[in-house]
């Protein structure tokens, strides 16, 4: 198991839980009838065998840990599996409230570590299929992947296996002895490598040091202000999610010769100034957001590395009024931190990121957030995703919404993921630290047009 693995294992509690889900619409094909998600569910449960990423619980290692992987080879597979009917008038609003306390509750450590819900009962006849998985099973990029492999761009194609069997050509039985034999000595040597690797970084994060102290632009970590959203949360989550025409946010991003991302970003970043004005919590200082990078070499292997990602940390300009010097802004933080990781293994680009904010993951764990000013005030992450459309036999994928993980001092999470030329946000945070977390949907639209009015 890699060291960061091992951490989303390491601090995860029953209140907190650390799992990264999905939430897809999907439209019946022509012709289904009323038994459709029935029939979806119990074909689904034919299907036995599971790729490697599926299979995978948590053990120790020596008596410590979790620090290893084990590979169950007999799935309960009616306990992973799930169905669900949404209660009357089935509008969208009670699918968000059913996912919401869906993911608020934990994974059973004692199984692999995924759950899958078909959901039906929406009035206009979709449906629904929430899926959540440990983060310490899968990044954000590996998870698309997965999610693009179950389905099929052809829409008479049936009898499709579910997201959980195995593209691999070795049999279940084969990976588990395989990772039995190799589990303990593998953790041991990432554990041995991982300090090797970071010899090297010391200049890269004086320099990044230096700058943040003398640039506006650059983000130190334990400089951000204190927010509403910088708090000791319940376990009680709330999930609000919409999506926009990607052509809409290219066209900003063409105007600044900028990309999609950093639209989104500057898009979050008026949206987050609108609700703490809204509640007369807006902070003289910029808020700084956690941006999440992939570091994956091999976009395509998706069942043998956990998570490859490297940390940013970018200064948001909520503090400025002016949306065009605001992204300004995020474009010159962004360029900066983004110098910070090039040239830089996926190890070294994780101890230049993450050994600053370690205390912040030790009083997080102890429920303690309060005892340091916060490294960020937000996560916002942007996973690519497929843009030609996907069907899961004949149902054609309408939506697709990201769920991920607010913790400790960080009560709220914004994640993104494109599909079909849409651009989706999933919002996720405290019931009770975040409320009203819909008006940030609405403050993602209204930062939105005051772009396009300002540079298109």
């Amino acid at each position: 198991m890699q060291p960061i693995d091992a951490g989303f294992l390491l601090f995860e509690s029953p209140q907190k839980p650390l799992h990264v889900g999905g939430l897809q619409i999907f439209e019946p094909p022509e012709g289904a009838g009323p038994d459709h998600v029935r029939d979806l569910y119990e074909q689904s449960l034919t299907h036995r065998e599971v790729r490697p990423a599926f299979a995978r619980k948590p053990v120790e290692v020596l008596g410590v840990g979790p620090l290893a992987w084990t590979y169950e080879t007999e799935l309960d597979f009616e306990y992973h599996v799930r169905h669900s009917a949404l209660p009357r008038p089935g509008r969208i609003r009670e699918l968000l409230e059913l996912v919401s306390r869906l993911h608020g509750t934990p994974l059973d450590r004692t199984r692999p570590l995924w759950e899958m819900h078909l959901i039906e009962g929406l009035a206009d006849g979709r449906f629904a299929v929430y899926t959540k998985i440990h983060h310490a099973v899968v990044d954000g990029v590996a998870a698309m992947r997965i999610l693009q492999e179950g389905l099929s761009p052809d829409p008479d194609e049936r009898n499709m296996a579910p997201p959980w069997v195995s593209r691999h050509q070795d049999a279940p039985s084969q990976t588990q002895d395989r990772a039995r034999s190799g589990s303990t000595a593998a953790s041991v040597r990432n554990l041995l490598a991982a300090p090797l690797e970071t010899i090297g970084v010391a200049r890269r994060m004086a320099t990044t040091a230096w700058e943040g102290v003398t640039q506006q632009s650059a983000a130190l970590p334990f400089r951000a202000p204190r927010t509403m959203f910088n708090r000791n949360i319940s376990g009680a989550r709330r999930f609000a999610g919409d999506s926009w025409p990607l052509e809409r946010l290219q066209r900003v991003a063409d105007a600044v010769d900028g990309t999609v991302n950093d639209v989104v970003l500057a898009m979050s970043a008026g949206a987050l100034r609108r609700y703490l004005i809204g509640h007369d919590a807006l902070p003289d200082d910029s808020l700084v957001a956690m941006v999440p990078v992939s570091m994956r070499e091999d976009e395509g292997d998706v069942d043998e590395d956990g998570n490859a990602v490297g940390i940013v940390l970018v200064v948001l300009g909520t503090h400025l009024a002016d949306p065009v010097e605001r992204f300004d802004l995020i474009l010159e933080s962004m360029g900066r931190a983004k110098a910070q990781l090039s040239g830089l293994s996926t190890t070294q680009a994780m101890a230049v990121n993450v050994l600053p904010v370690a205390p912040f993951l030790f009083t997080s764990g102890l429920r303690i957030p309060e005892i340091t000013r916060p490294p960020f005030n937000v996560v916002i992450s942007n996973v690519p995703g497929p843009q030609a459309p996907l069907y899961w036999n004949g149902a054609r994928l309408q939506g697709n919404y990201p769920l991920s993980i607010p913790v400790d001092g960080l009560a709220l999470n914004i994640t993104c993921a494109s599909y079909a030329g849409e651009m989706a946000f999933g919002l996720v945070g405290c019931r009770r630290t975040v409320p009203s977390l819909q008006r940030l949907l609405d403050g993602l639209e209204a930062s939105l047009t005051e772009l396009e009015d300002a540079l298109t």
